[in-house]
């Protein structure tokens, strides 16, 4: 990797070549919003209920899109090993061009697979028919992530339409399967390792403040998930002739669970910890404007609000499987199974926040129950280092694209893979940016892409690519 002079981000680009991107990314703005409408057409679920000839065609269709710049020697769609399982993962894009002239190199990642769209009674437009009211974008996956592909796409069309041939090198990487746990994550890094080397990684997968305030997300808690099964019994018995006298399974789980938070619905484990960082300020209004938290119902935990959710563990039970009400019978259940999502704070090791959970859940086991655990699921939470050249170009670019300095936020969700990143490219600097805002719902009923940010994050991201392109060795 070479390494990039110290000069001052403020004196690489002149207002007039700012003003350039800026006229180049607006005029190809319609083209842009077409490309990205015709993404999210694709339904590419990457969970194994659903059919994986989408996800196959929601790939070529981005590499298409990549060939269309004419800026890569190579542009390929490829699948790796799920580690382990022996079986391929979902297929993903890469693309690469080498640098010149002593020039760094950046790594593009987004994601073009998507969530499920759940009930699409929930959703007030079709989930997978892109539909725009006023300023937004409807649509799964319009915001994540496959928003973040075309923040890619406009940003070097951008590029190529200003500087030509740039010396830059670029690679790109957009996964298939990061709603899917990116099962063959680490393996594809292993074997693209050359081609996705960089000395600076642009991960388009966060937020942004609000929509008129860009966001460098520099935190992120990391995420430990498993199931868990409490049985009592070895078959069901009839509630009337035994209950009262023997515990069943949905009694003991209701009791065990209740014992992961306090009165306040802090997280009550011994071992998860919290990070002990500042936090901008924030209120109750502005949490129920962007959670929907009903007119009566206060909020959980202590402390200051961001803080909860950037800095502090959180507990979540995401499923159930126990009889449902329509084939509820009068019997006591011998076994229930409970899913358990945790986000653990900066700085713990997620390993050992699943063996404190472990350990707290098998120490209050109500009555004896047994308890089993199995399909554990880890990330790795991740502090980003703010003091180099990436960063700085990064906050200069986003300033002059939305006319406001942005703020260094933390994502109470997980990008797990980015521990990955590092942990394969240790001198590369990560810049965790998005193009979501407040009201994007991402993975939700209704998710949607302000159009107005958007566009203000493919400049972003256009001058950011333009800054790395004049910097000398």
């Amino acid at each position: 990797m070479t390494e990039p002079s110290s000069a001052s981000p403020d004196a690489l680009l002149s207002t007039e070549q700012i003003d350039a991107f800026r006229g180049a990314v607006a005029a190809a703005f319609p083209t842009t919003i077409a490309d990205l409408s015709r993404l999210v057409r694709i339904p590419s679920v990457s969970w194994p209920a659903f059919d994986p000839a989408h996800v196959a065609e929601s790939a070529e269709a981005v590499a298409e899109l990549l060939r269309g710049t004419a800026m890569f020697e190579s542009v390929e769609v490829a699948r790796a090993e799920v580690e382990g399982g022996g079986e391929l993962g979902q297929p993903a894009v890469i693309a690469h061009r080498a640098p010149r002239n002593g020039r760094p190199t950046v790594l593009l990642y987004a994601h073009h697979d998507v969530q499920p769209p759940g009930a699409e009674a929930d959703w007030e437009t079709a989930p997978f028919e892109p539909t725009q009211r006023g300023d937004r974008l409807h649509g799964r996956g319009a915001a994540d992530d496959k928003a973040g592909v075309m923040a890619h796409v406009g940003a070097l069309r951008a590029l190529s339409h200003v500087v030509g041939d740039p010396d830059l090198g670029i690679s790109v990487f957009i996964e298939g399967e990061e709603e899917y746990l990116s099962r063959s994550f680490t393996t594809f890094l292993r074997e693209h390792r050359e081609v996705l080397a960089a000395d600076a990684i642009i991960v388009a997968d966060s937020t942004n403040w609000d929509a008129s305030t860009p966001a460098l997300t520099v935190a992120l808690r990391g995420a430990v998930a498993f199931n868990l099964r409490v049985s009592t019994l070895d078959h069901a018995s009839h509630s009337g002739m035994f209950g009262g006298a023997v515990p069943d399974a949905m009694m003991a789980v209701v009791r065990l669970l209740d014992t992961l938070w306090d009165d306040d619905g802090a997280v009550a484990v011994e071992g998860l910890h919290s990070a002990q960082l500042d936090v901008p300020a924030s209120d109750v209004a502005q949490l129920r404007t962007e959670t929907g938290l009903l007119d009566g119902v206060d909020p959980i935990g202590r402390g200051e609000l961001l803080s909860r959710i950037w800095f502090q563990p959180a507990i979540t039970v995401t499923g159930i499987d126990a009889p449902d009400i329509a084939n509820a019978s009068n019997t006591l259940v011998p076994s229930v199974r409970v899913r358990i999502s945790a986000r653990i704070a900066p700085g713990q090791d997620a390993g050992e926040a699943f063996e404190a959970l472990k350990a707290h859940l098998t120490a209050h086991a109500p009555f004896g129950a047994h308890l089993e655990f199995d399909d554990v699921d880890t990330g790795q939470p991740f502090l980003v280092d703010t003091s180099g050249w990436a960063v700085a170009e990064t906050r200069a670019a986003m300033a002059d694209a939305w006319g406001v300095a942005p703020v260094d936020i933390g994502v109470g969700g997980s990008i797990p893979f980015i521990a990955e990143l590092v942990e394969e490219f240790p001198d590369a600097q990560i810049l965790v940016t998005g193009v979501e805002d407040p009201d994007s719902r991402a993975h939700s009923p209704n998710e949607s892409l302000h159009l107005g940010v958007f566009q203000r994050a493919v400049l972003a991201e256009a001058l950011f690519l333009a800054r790395a392109n004049a910097r000398e060795r």
